[in-house]
């Protein structure tokens, strides 16, 4: 086909398109004036509420002599400070992303034999179907390793004799399996275009059923199938960190959106995949990791606060960086003081930074985190503080990894699969009635014209 004779019809297209426009722009002061909640927010930026949840608690607010004020964050799974998880986890010396999945998908944390018998189930489920990694990961092989996980989920339906049974312990066993194989459908999915698109070596590791998650993904990732402990417990970390987050983020609502509709397991977690892929949403460490790059080969010395101050305003003036004014990993739809993530992750990132021989990029992160808000607040009129969140740190920790920028929102998918598989099930549960929500029509009744007189 004539690729002029196309590109020719795209612009009358586009220019058609661009016509359009003016009427398809609505003119902000208009969602006021109907009392549109843009982005499912009110106009102090509380989200409008749109369900009940018994999986996860986030604070940001409390009760002073009777107004909401700012407090510091507050993150609960299934009624457990995520604090005192990951204490647990690591002062116990153990791997905690078998346990708290355990915890968001029954509820409760597990003995000792719950969780064993847990990792076995996780283990079983832990292999794709004969020859997919072959026939549907190595076939057609992308850049955007989420567009190519989402291609092997939907495929995955293909291989489920019960793709559309929507009772319990059905989606209970598709949730269980897809969590089991995500790694490998990331890590897979980058190996196969790191090959045949970047022409560098293709190596396939099975994952080890001795090992835990955190400790496979590592294992599958690298040539030599090597990793220290100390990565190992960090990547741990930082999956339970970003499993659950509320029924409110963007993917995990699709969740819930897709799920109501009585839609399959895999059709619902690839629409999730679809959503967290956004740089708005799990796309945001990308953006600090290029942020923080640009800010090194624009200022003389790193450890110069004045001049690092002095370069965050021209980006918050968008005359630097992306010039699109944001300081990206700064700021949370919620939190305002604290993301206690972030502040959970901030300890672990110091000890790999040392481990790594990082620790200039780390005092460079740790005076962006404190500097920022300064500028912000200086130079915006907002409505409450603003504070690192999760994804500024998770960027660096990946790169200290070795993780391909290609992986960085695939490593955030292996653990909010988590969360999603939880939230499906209670939508399941609970089903009733499809989200649909309303839309106010600006549409005005027109004359239709014959086709021989336009």
């Amino acid at each position: 086909m004539d690729k002029e004779y196309i590109k020719s019809h795209i612009d009358a297209y586009t220019q058609n398109y661009g016509e359009a426009v003016k009427e398809a722009k609505i003119p902000p002061e208009l969602f006021k004036q109907y009392g549109v909640k843009r982005g499912l927010r009110d106009l102090d930026g509380d989200g409008v509420l749109t369900g009940l949840t018994n999986i996860s608690l986030i604070q940001s607010k409390k009760e002073v002599d009777g107004k909401m004020v700012p407090c510091e964050g507050k993150l609960l799974y299934r009624g457990y400070n995520i604090n005192d998880l990951v204490e647990g986890f690591t002062v116990n010396n153990y791997y905690g992303f078998e346990e708290v999945t355990f915890l968001l998908l029954f509820g409760k944390l597990p003995s000792k034999k719950e969780l064993e018998d847990f990792k076995e189930i996780l283990n079983i489920f832990r292999k794709l179907p004969t020859n997919f990694t072959r026939d549907v990961i190595m076939k057609a092989p992308s850049k955007d390793i989420m567009n190519s996980m989402t291609k092997s989920v939907l495929t995955l339906a293909s291989y489920d004799d019960n793709v559309s049974d929507l009772s319990v312990d059905n989606v209970l066993r598709q949730c269980l399996q897809l969590i089991s194989v995500f790694p490998m459908l990331a890590v897979y999915g980058y190996h196969a275009y790191n090959h045949y698109v970047c022409d560098n070596s293709f190596y396939i590791h099975f994952p080890d059923e001795n090992l835990s998650t955190a400790e496979n993904i590592l294992r599958m990732l690298r040539p030599d199938t090597k990793y220290s402990e100390l990565e190992a417990k960090v990547l741990d970390i930082a999956l339970v960190l970003h499993m659950e987050h509320g029924g409110g983020n963007n993917s995990t609502f699709t969740t819930r959106v897709v799920s109501s509709s009585g839609s399959d397991t895999y059709s619902v977690i690839a629409a999730a995949l679809s959503s967290l892929k956004g740089p708005k949403h799990g796309g945001a460490n990308i953006k600090v990791v290029e942020m923080m790059k640009n800010i090194k080969e624009n200022i003389k010395d790193i450890r110069d606060n004045d001049e690092i101050k002095a370069y965050l305003e021209k980006i918050v003036d968008k005359q630097a960086f992306d010039k699109s004014g944001l300081i990206y990993g700064m700021g949370h739809a919620v939190y305002s003081i604290s993301d206690p993530r972030a502040q959970i992750f901030k300890g672990f990132v110091e000890k790999l930074a040392f481990d790594k021989n990082r620790e200039d990029d780390y005092a460079l992160y740790s005076a962006v985190a404190a500097l920022a808000p300064q500028v912000i607040g200086e130079k915006r009129h907002i409505y409450k503080g603003v504070s690192a969140n999760v994804d500024f740190y998770s960027g660096f920790v990946y790169s200290m990894l070795d993780i391909p920028l290609e992986l960085y929102t695939c490593i955030f998918a292996m653990a909010r699969v988590v969360g999603w598989s939880a939230h499906r099930l209670e939508e399941i549960v609970n089903m009733d009635k499809i989200i649909r929500p309303a839309y106010k029509s600006l549409v005005t009744e027109k004359e239709y014209d014959s086709i021989n007189d336009r």
